[in-house]
Order: C-alpha cells, then sequence, then structure tokens
C-alpha cells in the first residue's frame, strides 16, 4: 500500500476504536448507576492496577514501550471513571445536602461550586459580585439575605486577607452548619476561629492542594489542618466531598503554615525567583526557547505557571505565613553555600551537596 492508502487504512481502525469506546463507556455508565444505587466507590484502585498490568503485557505485541501503554489506557480509565461518576450524580443529589459556596463569583468559589454539584449537592452561593445582574433564585448577593439555617455546609472562598473578617460575620450570625473555611494560610484566622468556638459554630480548616484549573476527575489532595481529633474532624468534611479522586489529608493546625511555607512558600519563591533572574540578564527570550534544555523547559514551565497566578494572592502568601523568614534564610544559606563550592571547584562538596539535596526530595511517583 501507497502512503495514502495506509492513511486511510488506519483511519478505518481509528473509527473501529472510537465505536469500541463508546462500547466501553457505555458499559462504564451501566457499572457507574449499580455503584451509585448501592453505595459503591466509583475508583477501585485493585481493579485499575489489573488493567494497567494487562496493558504494560501487551506493548512488547504492539511495538511500543510499556509506558505509553500505561498512558493510553490510564486515559481510558480516567474517561471511564468521569462517565461512571457523571451516570451517578441524580442518584448521589438524592443523598446530597444543601451547600453555601460564600465567594462563589470568584475563581475557587466557582470550582467548589461546580465539583460539589458533581458530588450530588444542592448548591447556592453568595457573591458581592452579582449586585449589578438581576436576582436569580440560589444566588445571593448579601449575607443578611440568606437563610444560613437551611445549609449543612457553608464554604467560606474569599481572598486569603479578607477571609478572617468574613469568617467572623457569618460566625456572628451562628450558623448550625459546619463553616468550611479554605484558606492556604491559616494562622491569621487564630482569631475568628476563637470567636466560633465561643460562639459554639463548627469551623473546619480546609486546604485544596490545587488551583481553580483543576479537573475534578484527577487526584483531589486536601490536607485537613485540625484543631481537635483528626479522626473526628475527617469524619465530619468527608460527607462534604465525597469524590472518588478525593484525598483528605489531616496536619495539627500549628503544622499547617509551617508545611506550606516550604510547599507553597518555596515552590512559589523558587519560581519568581527563577523568571526574575532570567529578567535581569537580558538575554532575548525567543532565543532561550529555540535554545532551551530539557531542564529548561520544565524549569521554564513551573516559572511560568507560577508567574501567571494572581499577584495579591501569591503576595498573601508569603506576606501572611509566619514561617516564610526560616524559608527566606534556607535558601540564602544554600545559594550562598552552592556559590562557595563553585569558585572553590570543590567537588567532594558539591556531589555531596546535590546528594543531601536528592535525599531531601519527597518520592511522589507512589502519590495517589
Amino acid at each position: 500500500m501507497d502512503l495514502a492508502q495506509l492513511r486511510d487504512a488506519i483511519a478505518d481502525v481509528d473509527r473501529a476504536l472510537l465505536e469500541l469506546l463508546r462500547r466501553r463507556m457505555d458499559l462504564a455508565a451501566q457499572v457507574g448507576q449499580v455503584k451509585a444505587a448501592q453505595g459503591l466507590p466509583v475508583v477501585v484502585r485493585d481493579v485499575e492496577d489489573r488493567v494497567l498490568t494487562r496493558a504494560r503485557q501487551h506493548a512488547e505485541a504492539c511495538g511500543v514501550s510499556p509506558e505509553i501503554m500505561e498512558a493510553i489506557f490510564a486515559a481510558v480509565i480516567r474517561g471511564s471513571v468521569e462517565r461512571q461518576h457523571r451516570v451517578g450524580v441524580e442518584l448521589r443529589r438524592q443523598r446530597g445536602q444543601k451547600v453555601l459556596v460564600v465567594g462563589g463569583a470568584g475563581a475557587m468559589g466557582g470550582w467548589f461550586r461546580h465539583f460539589l454539584t458533581l458530588v450530588g449537592h444542592q448548591v447556592e452561593a453568595l457573591d458581592p459580585a452579582w449586585s449589578p445582574v438581576p436576582p436569580s433564585e440560589g444566588l445571593y448577593t448579601r449575607l443578611a439575605d440568606v437563610p444560613l439555617s437551611q445549609y449543612a455546609f457553608i464554604i467560606v472562598a474569599v481572598p486569603l486577607d479578607r477571609t478572617p473578617a468574613v469568617l467572623s460575620e457569618i460566625i456572628g450570625l451562628r450558623p448550625p452548619g459546619l463553616v468550611v473555611e479554605i484558606a492556604s494560610i491559616k494562622s491569621h484566622l487564630e482569631e475568628a476561629l476563637r470567636e466560633a468556638e465561643e460562639a459554639g459554630v463548627r469551623v473546619a480548616c480546609l486546604h485544596p492542594m490545587f488551583g481553580p484549573g483543576k479537573s475534578p476527575y484527577q487526584s483531589l489532595t486536601f490536607v485537613l489542618a485540625c484543631r481537635r481529633e483528626p479522626e473526628l474532624e475527617q469524619q465530619t468534611i468527608l460527607p462534604l466531598l465525597q469524590h472518588p479522586y478525593t484525598h483528605v489529608i489531616p496536619v495539627p493546625f500549628p503544622h499547617h503554615d509551617r508545611l506550606m511555607g516550604w510547599l507553597l512558600g518555596l515552590a512559589h519563591l523558587t519560581g519568581m525567583l527563577f523568571g526574575r533572574a532570567l529578567a535581569a540578564s537580558g538575554l532575548d527570550p525567543r532565543e532561550l526557547a529555540a535554545c532551551a534544555s530539557t531542564t529548561f523547559e520544565r524549569q521554564a514551565a513551573t516559572a511560568a505557571s507560577v508567574l501567571s497566578e494572581d499577584p495579591d494572592l501569591y503576595l498573601d502568601i508569603q506576606r501572611l505565613n509566619p514561617h516564610r523568614h526560616q524559608v527566606y534564610e534556607a535558601t540564602r544559606k544554600s545559594l550562598e553555600e552552592l556559590v562557595k563550592l563553585v569558585e572553590a571547584g570543590d567537588r567532594e562538596g558539591f556531589r555531596q551537596l546535590m546528594q543531601e539535596a536528592r535525599q531531601a526530595l519527597p518520592e511522589l511517583n507512589g502519590r495517589p
């Protein structure tokens, strides 16, 4: 066959594959209905592992690497999970609860509205930004107009520096439901949290470890900053977050901001420093892109992600973290040590530095 005939043959196979994928997704939908009716989890890791193992075993017969076959079938699995989850929304809604998202017009507020609807909750929202538009059912512009007693959960998704004031205002109204704040930094909320304890208002301190662009069909890690018994706090928050890819990681409340100093503060800092140093280089970004190494491309992509975010939010993540000085001091000392080793040509010291730094990196490959 010539090239045109080969391409036609490939197109025929593609059509057959698409039909098989449609049939597979239809079967996944039926599985999703059964699971939703019986209250079974959508994701079953053992089943997924068996599918991926079969894919890797057939890689050689297909003339590709096991990694490629695993990636193909991992995408198929994600599609099946999404299909199962979508068909079960109506059934899950029967078991869902009423939720209010404060700051619903914002980026993370919008993400939570979408996510919680998928989970099966009845979601309403509050945001002063909607004041210029005509009133709509379930959308509020003033807290005074909201029937707070109706909600099982109240999500506070407002800018970091405004969270204490908004939290205090809500606490002052004594809502019976669980108030869930999602601030990236928690230390500046302590006064409002004391007010909640005195008022008998329940507050959970949740932190989604992702931004508003995150797909709800990917792994969703939430850190829960616990002020009481971790198991009890998890049991309280899990009915809100019932989703196949949700992972809630409890940490002690006082430890949260120290942890975020490194997970967020350092990660953001290195991205900003990378971009700022390049700005001082005087080199043309087009030349850098044309000649970029793999390492540079990866680092530039990470820095671009950081530098495209909201500057006010990223300033507050740095500014409001009481542990930031530890991060800055460690960064300064590390740079000074590295410069000293390079200037001295100290190969043994340089090797040791790289080895120690490598050992400090977390192993993320096995992360759920």
